[in-house]
Formats: C-alpha cells, structure tokens, sequence
C-alpha cells in the first residue's frame, strides 16, 4: 500500500537539511530505484522554486510499504529525523486514484 510521509521542518534548521540531505536523498533513491516512490520532495517555505535562506517548511514522500508500521520505521530512521530537521513526522495511508 502507498504511504504518504510528512515531515515538518523545526526552526532554523536549513544548515542541518544541507548537511543530511545526500543521505537522505540515498534512501529515496533506493525506494525509487526498487519501484515502491510515487513522488518526494520538499516544501519551500515561501513561494518559490528556490526559497534561498527561507528554506523549507517540510518534505513529502508518497512510497509503497508493507504496513503503515514498516512505513513508520523507515519514516524514523530518515536522516533528517536524525538531524533534528523534522519537528514532527506524519505517516498515514495513501489511495492514489488520479492520474
């Protein structure tokens, strides 16, 4: 089943997303490349492309997982959880219908 996972961003915490985010950008590629991500990215936190030092509000990802508690676990272990980016983490069942 699909996942989708929602972390929100702390306070000033864009130097630490820079840091973890080549490690963090490896697991999502170890999803893409095993056929379980629909989409991932970031929210920048004003309304551009590149929000500069506005940083992020958070990250989406939409992957397929075996149980929402195996989707949890992977959600835990992200290294920006790590790093204390994420102030909270969501998890919750995905149903894609379009396109």
């Amino acid at each position: 089943m699909w996942y989708a996972i929602e972390g929100h961003d702390g306070s000033d915490v864009l130097a630490r997303r820079k840091q973890a985010r080549p490690e963090h950008l490896a697991r999502l590629a170890a999803l893409r490349d095993a056929g379980r991500l629909l989409v991932a990215g970031p929210c920048p936190a004003i309304d551009a492309l590149d929000p500069g030092p506005a940083g992020f509000s958070g990250s989406i990802v939409i992957a397929e997982f075996g149980s929402l508690e195996q989707a949890r676990a992977w959600a835990d272990a992200d290294p920006y959880v790590a790093a204390g980016v994420y102030a909270r983490v969501d998890v919750r069942p995905f149903n894609a219908v379009l396109p």
